[in-house]
């Protein structure tokens, strides 16, 4: 038996799946084909099953890679290439050839204006119409009790292996050509695809990297998916339009309210009766000030301990004490102890002294008294206010005397 998969695809919209191409008068894709009755296509179809309502027109080639149904009173301007099994209807006309690699189940007056190849068994009679066949089944199950084996007869005609291609599904009295797509239920086109003509629907749904080659047309909300390219207008009577990021619309957008995403491109006029929402990135610039973590301690200043000391106190404090250790002074000259506690007692400089030591040559190792005499001369400590300080050579003297009597 012949089925079709349609998983959750509804017959009561325009489904376009995945990848799906308009390749030179031709629909091609990889899933099924399934046309509801009084409808037109004008090219031709290329899928894995077809299967044609009632009084459907093709103005192409039908090739099924799988099998093919036909129901009655349709038409097909050019050949029927069959992979599977064929069912054609009563009153179907095919102006070029059927052939077909499975068995033919063909009805009463069927017209073939070429040549007619089936290699398996070919069966003339009135096949029953898929759709017939399924509600006269589904209610006799109904009729007789069985609830469950309806609801699983339902389940199986929905169900499709994971990972198999969705169906094209064109719904009942619509129009489909190059120059327009019109039905008068909502369109969902699918990512990937390539279309050409305008789109004219009850709503639309764009999947992403989609390419339609005309305008969008709907009485309700219109959704243009990331990274597609509308080469023509998008327009909506009485709905919204939401572009995502990346869109390019090619004309104008008018709806009641229109979402634009910030880099989306629209190269015509936006014509809202509403509000114009630009849509952000969610993820926006970084802040000036980031906030401080766990892991890490802001830079704050040293503690008032740590603080650096004031200009003259801790040098005067250090040099002060490296004096009194090593009874050194700068200049290499050894002296007393007792005059070096004198001299910072009166108050020396001993910033003062460290630039007379940079500007002075530094004096060849004194060894004797007379030759420190004669280094000191001259040398006038800071005292403070005392106008007149007791000669410094008589102090030396002094310490130098006591230092020998010791």
């Amino acid at each position: 038996m012949w089925t079709v998969s349609l998983r959750s695809a509804r017959l009561d919209e325009l489904a376009i799946p995945d990848g799906t191409t308009v390749e030179e008068h031709d629909l091609v894709t990889d899933g099924d084909v399934v046309v509801g009755g009084q409808s037109t296509v004008e090219f031709g179809v290329r899928g894995a099953d077809v299967m044609a309502g009632e009084r459907v027109e093709f103005g192409g080639h039908i090739e099924a890679e799988g099998d093919c149904r036909l129901d009655m009173w349709s038409e097909v301007a050019e050949d029927v290439l069959v992979g599977g099994d064929a069912y054609v209807g009563e009153r179907v006309s095919v102006d070029g050839d059927l052939r077909v690699a499975g068995n033919a189940d063909i009805g009463d007056d069927v017209d073939i204006g070429e040549t007619f190849e089936a290699s398996g068994h070919i069966e003339i009679r009135n096949p029953m119409p898929t759709v017939v066949f399924l509600v006269v089944y589904l209610s006799q199950l109904l009729r007789i009790g069985e609830e469950e084996a309806a609801e699983d007869l339902a389940d199986q005609l929905l169900e499709t292996d994971e990972g198999e291609a969705q169906p094209v599904v064109i719904p009942r009295s619509a129009r489909v050509s190059d120059d327009a797509w019109r039905v008068s239920t909502p369109a969902t086109i699918g990512e990937d695809c390539r279309l050409h003509g305008n789109i004219r629907a009850e709503s639309m749904t764009v999947g992403s990297g989609t390419t339609v080659f005309g305008s969008l047309r709907a009485k309700g909300d219109v959704a243009v998916g990331e990274e597609t390219e509308i080469k023509g207008d998008v327009t909506t009577r009485g709905g919204d339009v939401r572009i995502e990021e990346n869109a390019h619309v090619w004309g104008d957008v008018s709806a009641e309210d229109v979402e634009l995403h910030e880099h989306a491109v629209v190269e015509g006029t936006i014509r809202v009766s509403g509000e114009l929402t630009q849509v952000r990135d969610a993820l926006g610039p970084e802040p000036a000030d980031e906030p401080v973590t766990d892991d890490e301690e802001p830079d704050e200043p040293a503690d008032e301990e740590e603080a650096p000391p004031a200009a003259g106190e801790s040098d005067v404090e250090s040099d002060s004490e490296g004096a009194e250790s090593d009874g050194e002074t700068d200049d290499g000259a050894e002296i007393d102890i007792d005059d070096a506690e004198e001299t910072h007692a009166d108050g020396a400089d001993d910033e003062e002294d460290a630039e007379n030591s940079e500007t002075d040559a530094e004096p060849p190792t004194i060894e004797s008294r007379e030759e420190i005499e004669q280094s000191l001369d001259g040398v006038v400590p800071m005292i403070g206010e005392s106008p007149d300080p007791e000669p410094r050579n008589a102090r030396d003297e002094d310490a130098e005397v006591t230092s020998d009597a010791d």
